[in-house]
């Protein structure tokens, strides 16, 4: 069993700030092998009846713990998912709980609101760069066609089957269960053109035609997606000015192994690269903040930045993400900075091996890898 050290260090951490996690995250992304690989932990699989019978007294089950550490895995076949937590939270502090489920029980507003101020979250993202050397395998062509799932990514040849099979299994068991959307074949020729053309600026009126549903049903899907974090919504950067595009948002797949499949790649091209390389920086800027507050800038004279990281505490940090340092052009990042001056510019690239700072006129612009980005930020 490979044993994921980043994401062991972030549920350890998790736990001595709460004694409940809530570990998301889309399904096969490696949740369950994530939680068998904890040191000292029981582990408890609630698929299994004899599992479930047991957990029908949640207070008799909590009084058995005591300070050990448990994994309720699949918590979402419990008839009451939420109420063994609460009460472990309100009364059992002392025993450390991880819970994982289905991803759509995280977008269920029960299990949020009854969860509210009690748990912490771990989303357990598609495999990011620390996990490629804990799985000894750092070529990234292979990791952008296979994608970040652990089983795809393991396998010898592109698993085109298993990436049918998921989004069949992700209907049936995730979406028809909570959301109860009833056509099956609009929803999935949604998914097949937005993952096809991820990373693009999101128009619902384009999507409606070939989808055979109204344009109000688009937008409903794309919320469906983005709370299953089967598709991260990118909103734009603005201050509401008449040149800055302030309403339509970029739309990237989750993971790369879809993307490419969706688009029919079965081998890489030079010019391939640098598109695949935003998906995992971003997959990577998410796991490493453990959230999806990612913004894109864009003008009407087609000025864009890859993504801005803003807070109401600091000035806007701009990266520009480039499979080659030197395809860098400082064109868009200063247009940026006459409308934004102050802030933080980073060229992340995958052949910087020690960062360095060039300065373009009055734009300094910092160029990173992937873990320098990291630190930085």
């Amino acid at each position: 069993m490979v044993k994921r050290y980043f994401w062991l260090k972030q549920i350890e951490s998790a736990w001595r700030h709460r004694s409940i996690i809530w570990l998301s995250g889309v399904r096969r992304v490696g949740k369950t092998t994530l939680c068998q690989s904890l040191d000292s932990v029981e582990y408890f699989d609630c698929e299994l009846p004899r599992v479930r019978r047991m957990l029908d007294d949640p207070q008799d089950f909590l009084q058995s713990l005591g300070n050990r550490r448990v994994v309720l895995d699949e918590i979402h076949r419990l008839n009451n998912p939420s109420e063994i937590l609460k009460i472990a939270a309100d009364h059992y502090p002392n025993a450390r709980i991880l819970a994982t489920g289905s991803s759509t029980l995280g977008a269920s507003r029960k299990f949020r609101d009854t969860l509210a101020g009690r748990k912490t979250e771990v989303w357990l993202t598609p495999m990011i760069a620390a996990d490629l050397d804990d799985f000894r395998e750092r070529d990234l062509k292979h990791r952008f066609l296979h994608g970040g799932l652990p089983p795809f990514f393991l396998a010898p040849q592109i698993p085109e089957r298993d990436f049918q099979e998921w989004m069949d299994a992700y209907w049936a068991k995730d979406i028809a269960e909570l959301f109860r959307l009833e056509r099956r074949h609009s929803f999935e020729k949604f998914a097949e053109l937005l993952l096809a053309q991820s990373g693009g600026i999101f128009e619902a009126t384009r999507f409606a035609p070939p989808c055979e549903v109204s344009r109000s049903t688009i937008s409903n899907y794309l919320s469906v997606f983005e709370a299953t974090f089967v598709v991260h919504v990118i909103r734009p950067f603005h201050s509401r000015r008449s040149t800055e595009i302030i309403a339509a948002p970029k739309v990237y797949g989750f993971d790369t192994g879809f993307v490419c499949y969706h688009r029919g790649w079965s081998t890489l091209r030079a010019e391939d690269m640098g598109f695949l390389w935003e998906h995992f920086v971003l997959n990577e800027i998410m796991a490493h903040k453990q959230s999806r507050d990612i913004l894109y800038w864009r003008d009407k004279q087609h000025h864009e930045v890859d993504f801005i990281l803003a807070s109401r505490k600091e000035q806007p940090t701009v990266i520009e993400c480039k499979w080659s340092a030197g395809a860098f052009s400082p064109e868009h990042m200063t247009a940026f900075r006459k409308c934004y001056p102050n802030g933080r510019n980073f060229v992340v690239s995958h052949d910087v091996d020690r960062d360095f700072t060039r300065t373009y006129n009055h734009l300094t612009v910092k160029f990173v890898s992937l873990e320098g980005l990291m630190r930085e930020i």
